[in-house]
């Protein structure tokens, strides 16, 4: 089941499969909900007509979204060139503990066609394609969309302490195209490509899979929720391991392309 939100003249609404869910339904009823009793729900629900409006991210204003980081090996050694302590990539990468941190509430996401940004303070700017859970009040993966971790490399890699400012600023989070829903045990060995095109070029392309995660999604999902309660559900970017090479910055007017499985979303770039 695929879960989509739209925007129409009066309001937010989602849809499910291709067709209008009740106006009054909100993702966070559905995540407020056990994961069984959440499909129960869904599959008893009258269905309407196509939607009309704008396709929006798949996310409410009042959700959260959290990130983990240095879940690849790929991702530890671009940490390590950027940085000027690199050595603390190594520790967190091999630690039992994940490195995770807050990255945007839900009313910042931005969706697929809406424009990213690059800070304008920041020389070294990439997108970090990620598989991004979606998870219930119960703490049980109830599906995934794709997500784009906007990042300020120069800016982390001066200080570890600098990395709110590197991942949370407006424009450095999108999520889409919806929300798959399925089984945890569904999301295995996901594909993840990236493509960046700048003036009708591709100026860079990769792909890779979450089948070289170092970390298990659930082990991410129990050191999130560990202490931390999420009422109305999560969603959790789980890392990325396909990054651009050193000589490489986003540029206002890029195109940024992302698929995770099947969801795909494309956002052009605004300085």
């Amino acid at each position: 089941m695929l879960l989509t939100r739209y925007q129409t003249a009066l309001s937010t609404c989602w849809a499910m499969d291709g067709h209008l869910l009740p106006a009054s339904l909100t993702l966070s009823t559905l995540l407020e909900l056990p994961r069984e009793n959440m499909f129960g729900l869904l599959e008893t629900l009258p269905v309407g007509e196509s939607p009309t409006g704008a396709e929006v991210a798949p996310i409410e204003p009042g959700h959260e979204v959290w990130a983990a980081g240095v879940t690849y090996l790929r991702s530890r050694d671009a940490r390590r060139v950027e940085s000027t302590v690199a050595d603390m990539y190594n520790h967190v990468y091999e630690a039992a503990r994940p490195e995770l941190f807050f990255k945007s509430l839900g009313w910042r996401v931005a969706g697929s066609g809406m424009p990213i940004r690059i800070r304008r303070d920041s020389r070294w700017n990439v997108p970090e394609p990620e598989l991004v859970l979606v998870i219930n009040r119960q703490r049980e993966i109830v599906g995934y969309c794709a997500g784009n971790d906007v990042s300020s490399r120069d800016i982390e890699g001066e200080n570890p302490l600098y990395l709110p400012q590197a991942k949370v600023y407006n424009g450095s989070c999108a999520l889409g195209r919806g929300i798959l829903l399925c089984e945890p045990e569904e999301i295995i060995d996901v594909p993840i490509r990236l493509k960046i095109r700048r003036a009708d070029e591709t100026v860079f392309a990769g792909e890779t899979t979450t089948e070289t995660m170092k970390r298990t999604l659930a082990e991410l999902v129990e050191y999130l929720t560990c202490e931390l309660d999420f009422p109305h559900g999560v969603f959790l970017m789980t890392g990325t391991c396909l990054v651009p090479g050193n000589d490489f910055t986003l540029q206002p007017e890029d195109l940024v392309s992302i698929q995770v499985g099947a969801l795909k979303i494309e956002n052009p770039v605004m300085g």
